[in-house]
Protein backbone atom coordinates (compact mmCIF):
# COMPACT_ATOMS: atom_id res chain seq x y z
CA UNK A 1 0.00 0.00 0.00
CA UNK A 2 1.19 3.52 -0.79
CA UNK A 3 1.03 6.52 1.51
CA UNK A 4 -1.21 9.33 0.29
CA UNK A 5 -0.38 13.04 0.14
CA UNK A 6 -0.88 14.62 3.55
CA UNK A 7 -0.32 11.35 5.43
CA UNK A 8 2.19 11.41 8.34
CA UNK A 9 5.74 10.38 7.51
CA UNK A 10 6.02 6.58 7.52
CA UNK A 11 7.83 4.73 10.27
CA UNK A 12 11.32 4.03 8.93
CA UNK A 13 12.22 0.39 9.65
CA UNK A 14 15.62 -1.30 9.46
CA UNK A 15 15.68 -5.10 9.34
CA UNK A 16 18.62 -7.02 10.82
CA UNK A 17 18.68 -10.80 10.36
CA UNK A 18 21.32 -13.12 8.92
CA UNK A 19 18.71 -15.11 6.98
CA UNK A 20 17.93 -13.47 3.64
CA UNK A 21 14.56 -15.20 3.28
CA UNK A 22 13.46 -14.03 6.71
CA UNK A 23 14.44 -10.44 5.93
CA UNK A 24 12.66 -10.58 2.58
CA UNK A 25 9.46 -11.91 4.15
CA UNK A 26 9.50 -9.22 6.84
CA UNK A 27 10.26 -6.55 4.25
CA UNK A 28 7.26 -7.56 2.13
CA UNK A 29 5.01 -7.50 5.19
CA UNK A 30 6.24 -4.11 6.41
CA UNK A 31 6.05 -2.52 2.96
CA UNK A 32 2.40 -3.65 2.76
CA UNK A 33 1.57 -1.28 5.64
CA UNK A 34 0.80 2.28 4.48
CA UNK A 35 2.44 3.81 7.54
CA UNK A 36 5.81 2.03 7.27
CA UNK A 37 8.80 1.86 4.95
CA UNK A 38 11.84 -0.42 4.97
CA UNK A 39 14.93 1.78 4.75
CA UNK A 40 17.60 -0.90 4.99
CA UNK A 41 18.44 -4.55 5.51
CA UNK A 42 21.43 -5.91 7.43
CA UNK A 43 22.82 -9.43 7.67
CA UNK A 44 25.13 -8.80 10.64
CA UNK A 45 25.15 -6.72 13.78
CA UNK A 46 27.91 -4.50 12.45
CA UNK A 47 25.88 -3.78 9.31
CA UNK A 48 22.85 -3.00 11.47
CA UNK A 49 24.78 -0.40 13.47
CA UNK A 50 26.21 1.20 10.33
CA UNK A 51 22.81 1.34 8.65
CA UNK A 52 21.17 2.71 11.79
CA UNK A 53 23.48 5.71 11.40
CA UNK A 54 23.16 6.13 7.63
CA UNK A 55 19.51 5.18 7.00
CA UNK A 56 18.09 7.17 9.93
CA UNK A 57 15.70 4.43 10.92
CA UNK A 58 13.04 4.92 13.57
CA UNK A 59 12.89 1.24 14.52
CA UNK A 60 15.43 -1.55 14.11
CA UNK A 61 13.89 -5.03 14.03
CA UNK A 62 16.86 -6.99 15.37
CA UNK A 63 17.51 -10.73 15.35
CA UNK A 64 19.43 -11.80 18.44
CA UNK A 65 21.65 -14.39 16.78
CA UNK A 66 23.86 -13.12 13.97
CA UNK A 67 27.49 -13.73 13.01
CA UNK A 68 30.14 -11.37 14.33
CA UNK A 69 28.50 -8.72 16.48
CA UNK A 70 25.24 -10.30 17.60
CA UNK A 71 21.92 -8.58 18.21
CA UNK A 72 22.74 -7.79 21.83
CA UNK A 73 26.04 -6.14 20.95
CA UNK A 74 24.46 -4.21 18.09
CA UNK A 75 21.62 -3.06 20.34
CA UNK A 76 24.09 -1.87 22.96
CA UNK A 77 26.02 0.17 20.39
CA UNK A 78 22.86 1.73 18.96
CA UNK A 79 21.53 2.60 22.42
CA UNK A 80 24.86 4.20 23.38
CA UNK A 81 25.20 6.35 20.25
CA UNK A 82 24.38 9.99 20.96
CA UNK A 83 23.13 10.58 17.42
CA UNK A 84 20.75 7.60 17.60
CA UNK A 85 18.83 8.63 20.71
CA UNK A 86 15.46 8.38 18.97
CA UNK A 87 16.12 4.97 17.40
CA UNK A 88 14.21 2.09 19.02
CA UNK A 89 15.20 -1.57 18.84
CA UNK A 90 12.67 -4.40 18.70
CA UNK A 91 14.43 -7.73 19.15
CA UNK A 92 13.26 -11.02 17.69
CA UNK A 93 13.89 -14.36 19.33
CA UNK A 94 12.98 -17.96 18.63
CA UNK A 95 11.82 -18.57 22.21
CA UNK A 96 10.34 -16.10 24.69
CA UNK A 97 12.21 -17.93 27.45
CA UNK A 98 15.57 -17.04 25.91
CA UNK A 99 17.66 -15.37 28.61
CA UNK A 100 19.38 -13.37 25.87
CA UNK A 101 16.14 -11.41 25.61
CA UNK A 102 16.73 -9.95 29.05
CA UNK A 103 20.31 -9.11 28.11
CA UNK A 104 18.98 -7.30 25.02
CA UNK A 105 16.55 -5.32 27.18
CA UNK A 106 19.40 -4.44 29.52
CA UNK A 107 21.40 -3.35 26.47
CA UNK A 108 18.68 -0.90 25.44
CA UNK A 109 16.06 -2.77 23.43
CA UNK A 110 12.53 -1.41 23.75
CA UNK A 111 10.81 -4.79 23.49
CA UNK A 112 10.82 -8.26 22.06
CA UNK A 113 8.76 -10.64 19.97
CA UNK A 114 9.05 -14.31 19.13
CA UNK A 115 9.65 -15.03 15.46
CA UNK A 116 6.46 -17.02 14.98
CA UNK A 117 4.26 -14.08 15.98
CA UNK A 118 1.37 -13.23 13.67
CA UNK A 119 2.04 -10.66 10.94
CA UNK A 120 -0.44 -8.14 12.33
CA UNK A 121 1.20 -8.39 15.75
CA UNK A 122 4.61 -7.57 14.28
CA UNK A 123 3.23 -4.45 12.61
CA UNK A 124 1.51 -3.37 15.82
CA UNK A 125 4.73 -4.00 17.73
CA UNK A 126 6.69 -1.74 15.39
CA UNK A 127 4.09 1.00 15.86
CA UNK A 128 4.18 0.60 19.64
CA UNK A 129 7.97 0.82 19.84
CA UNK A 130 8.11 3.71 17.35
CA UNK A 131 5.71 5.64 19.61
CA UNK A 132 8.19 5.34 22.46
CA UNK A 133 6.36 2.65 24.42
CA UNK A 134 7.87 -0.59 25.64
CA UNK A 135 6.65 -3.85 24.18
CA UNK A 136 6.87 -6.26 27.07
CA UNK A 137 4.58 -9.19 27.66
CA UNK A 138 4.22 -9.16 31.47
CA UNK A 139 4.04 -12.96 31.85
CA UNK A 140 7.12 -14.01 29.86
CA UNK A 141 9.08 -10.96 30.95
CA UNK A 142 8.43 -11.56 34.65
CA UNK A 143 9.37 -15.22 34.19
CA UNK A 144 12.62 -14.30 32.47
CA UNK A 145 13.55 -11.84 35.17
CA UNK A 146 12.67 -14.25 37.95
CA UNK A 147 15.04 -16.89 36.54
CA UNK A 148 17.91 -14.58 35.70
CA UNK A 149 17.78 -12.71 39.00
CA UNK A 150 18.63 -15.87 40.90
CA UNK A 151 22.21 -14.81 40.20
CA UNK A 152 23.12 -11.32 41.48
CA UNK A 153 23.59 -8.78 38.70
CA UNK A 154 24.18 -5.04 38.66
CA UNK A 155 20.91 -3.22 38.17
CA UNK A 156 20.03 -1.03 35.22
CA UNK A 157 20.21 2.74 35.44
CA UNK A 158 21.16 4.14 38.82
CA UNK A 159 19.81 1.21 40.85
CA UNK A 160 18.50 1.69 44.40
CA UNK A 161 20.17 5.10 44.62
CA UNK A 162 18.06 6.29 41.71
CA UNK A 163 14.90 4.92 43.34
CA UNK A 164 15.66 6.90 46.49
CA UNK A 165 15.26 10.06 44.42
CA UNK A 166 11.71 9.14 43.44
CA UNK A 167 8.66 10.51 45.21
CA UNK A 168 6.02 8.14 46.58
CA UNK A 169 3.81 8.91 43.58
CA UNK A 170 6.67 8.22 41.18
CA UNK A 171 7.28 4.87 42.86
CA UNK A 172 3.60 4.04 42.37
CA UNK A 173 3.85 4.95 38.72
CA UNK A 174 7.05 2.93 38.25
CA UNK A 175 5.40 -0.10 39.83
CA UNK A 176 2.53 0.13 37.35
CA UNK A 177 4.93 0.58 34.43
CA UNK A 178 6.65 -2.63 35.53
CA UNK A 179 3.28 -4.38 35.63
CA UNK A 180 2.86 -3.58 31.93
CA UNK A 181 0.35 -0.71 32.13
CA UNK A 182 0.42 2.04 29.52
CA UNK A 183 -0.01 5.73 30.34
CA UNK A 184 -3.79 5.68 29.97
CA UNK A 185 -4.10 2.64 32.24
CA UNK A 186 -1.77 4.23 34.81
CA UNK A 187 -3.87 7.39 34.70
CA UNK A 188 -7.05 5.38 35.32
CA UNK A 189 -5.48 3.41 38.17
CA UNK A 190 -4.20 6.51 39.98
CA UNK A 191 -6.99 8.95 39.04
CA UNK A 192 -4.64 11.12 36.98
CA UNK A 193 -4.85 12.61 33.53
CA UNK A 194 -2.97 10.68 30.80
CA UNK A 195 -0.72 13.71 30.31
CA UNK A 196 0.19 13.74 34.01
CA UNK A 197 0.93 10.02 33.88
CA UNK A 198 3.16 10.55 30.84
CA UNK A 199 4.96 13.39 32.62
CA UNK A 200 5.59 11.18 35.65
CA UNK A 201 7.05 8.44 33.45
CA UNK A 202 9.34 10.90 31.68
CA UNK A 203 10.59 12.33 34.98
CA UNK A 204 11.21 8.83 36.36
CA UNK A 205 13.28 7.93 33.29
CA UNK A 206 15.32 11.09 33.76
CA UNK A 207 15.93 10.47 37.46
CA UNK A 208 16.83 6.82 36.88
CA UNK A 209 19.06 7.49 33.89
CA UNK A 210 17.32 5.13 31.47
CA UNK A 211 16.28 5.72 27.87
CA UNK A 212 12.82 4.15 27.76
CA UNK A 213 10.12 2.15 29.53
CA UNK A 214 11.74 -1.22 28.93
CA UNK A 215 14.72 -0.23 31.05
CA UNK A 216 12.34 1.08 33.73
CA UNK A 217 10.77 -2.37 33.91
CA UNK A 218 14.17 -4.03 34.32
CA UNK A 219 15.13 -1.49 36.99
CA UNK A 220 11.90 -2.04 38.93
CA UNK A 221 12.45 -5.80 39.06
CA UNK A 222 16.20 -5.80 39.64
CA UNK A 223 15.98 -3.22 42.43
CA UNK A 224 13.31 -5.26 44.22
CA UNK A 225 10.59 -2.60 43.88
CA UNK A 226 8.52 -5.20 42.03
CA UNK A 227 8.81 -8.89 42.81
CA UNK A 228 8.21 -11.40 39.98
CA UNK A 229 5.02 -13.35 40.56
CA UNK A 230 3.78 -11.07 43.34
Amino acid sequence: MTAQPGDPDPIRVLLADDQTLVRSAFAMLIESAPDMAVVGQAGTGDEAVALAHSARADVVVMDLRMPGTDGIGATRRIAAAEDLVGVRVLVLTTYDTDENVLEALRAGASGFLVKDTRPAELLDAIRTVAAGDALLSPGPTAGLIARVLRAPRPVAGGGPAALSALSDREREVLTLVARGLNNTEIADALALSPLTAKTHVSRIMGKCGVRDRAQLVILAYESGLVVPGA
